[in-house]
């Protein structure tokens, strides 16, 4: 009787947190928020200053006194008190939409391979800043889920999720992940390369933000169409400002080698997985979902290479919080692809 009033009077929250964004999921509206996993703390107080949207806007801007903080690196809690406040942040936000009696229920996205120490502390964190039940699914599996990809049945599917830490590389069948790995090649990744070409190239220093946004403006993995764009740093020669031309083939040999890690990534899974799986591939194909899969030309590369067929999936970016709200809505039929509760719960 408790838990159907729990249930009835309380709210379910889905949460994909993500080492680049947060996006949640409350059932009956969808998705609410989308924010960024950053956090700025006054480090003479130890006061949090912002979260989320209005802390990247003072990204690169801050006085000494505030440091902006990313509590998540590669997709796993490097600072737990922060992560633990930036839920609670997000979970009071998505409760205003929601006014119920009893704390929520939240379903959290974490990646494939994750630790047990790793998942306890997500687990934590999330009962700390309010959460009433936690339940935790492998990244991979929600956003197979999100894109309606049909994971409780003998058809295998084969999904790569390029997220802003990690990407993870998953074949699922019958409800469990078969075969999987989790590549420490992604967004941020792609990022910190465009930084060190416009570096050791050109001798230009650029912010992450700045090479987020060449990447944005120029990155492809096949040649396209000719693209540049001006990007303005410090000269590291002379230490003064300075602007140059950047193309769509310098951004493109910056990427190469993440590319190509990538690539290795998924045909060690490929080459590891039953051959009866891999005859499902061949037909159903490989879905990429995240924000990397934006990036142009990416499915044509894979596809060349792997010689199967490559989709990009609808709304790529929100996938995972799409199947943590797809799990909310149907909890009982989706109950067994969460993780184990033994592995990370409080005993």
């Amino acid at each position: 009787m408790l838990k159907m009033l729990h249930r009835r009077f309380s709210n379910d929250i889905g949460i994909d947190l993500g080492t680049a964004n947060t996006l949640v999921y409350l059932k009956g509206h969808g998705i609410i928020i989308n924010e960024p996993s950053i956090v700025a703390v006054n480090q003479k107080t130890g006061q949090i200053v912002a979260i989320g949207s209005e802390a990247k806007e003072m990204w690169g801007k801050t006085p000494e006194h505030i440091t902006i903080i990313r509590p998540l690196i590669e997709g796993v809690v490097s600072d737990y008190e922060i992560t633990e406040e930036m839920l609670a942040y997000f979970i009071r936000k998505a409760e205003k939409l929601s006014k119920k009696f009893f704390r929520p229920r939240v379903v959290i996205g974490v990646p494939s391979g994750i630790t047990n120490v790793e998942m306890r502390a997500v687990y934590d964190a999330a009962i700390d800043a309010g959460a009433r039940e936690v339940y935790l699914v492998e990244e991979a599996m929600a956003a197979a889920i999100g894109v309606r990809l049909p994971v409780l049945s003998s058809q295998a599917s084969f999904i790569v999720d390029i997220g802003g830490g990690t990407t993870d590389i998953a074949l699922i069948a019958l409800g469990g992940i078969v075969r999987s790995l989790n590549v420490r090649i992604a967004g941020d990744h792609f990022n910190a390369r465009v930084a060190e070409y416009m570096r050791d190239e050109f001798k230009l220093l650029v912010g992450e933000q700045t090479a987020e946004q060449v990447k944005l403006s120029l990155g492809s993995a096949v040649e396209s169409e000719y693209m540049e764009i001006e990007v303005r740093g410090r000269d590291l020669t002379t230490g003064l400002p300075r602007a140059l031309i950047t193309t769509d083939g310098d951004i493109r040999e910056a990427l190469g080698r993440p590319l190509a890690l990538l690539l290795a990534g998924i045909k060690e899974v490929l080459e590891t997985a039953p051959p009866e799986m891999v005859a499902d591939v061949l037909s159903s194909g490989v879905v990429l979902t995240g924000g990397g899969a934006l990036l142009r030309g990416l499915a044509i590369l894979l596809q060349e290479e792997i010689r199967l067929p490559v989709f990009i999936a609808e709304d790529p970016l929100s996938a995972v919080a799409r199947g943590t709200g797809c799990i909310l809505e149907s909890f009982d039929q989706y109950q067994q692809v969460l993780l184990s509760l033994d592995d990370y719960a409080v005993s």
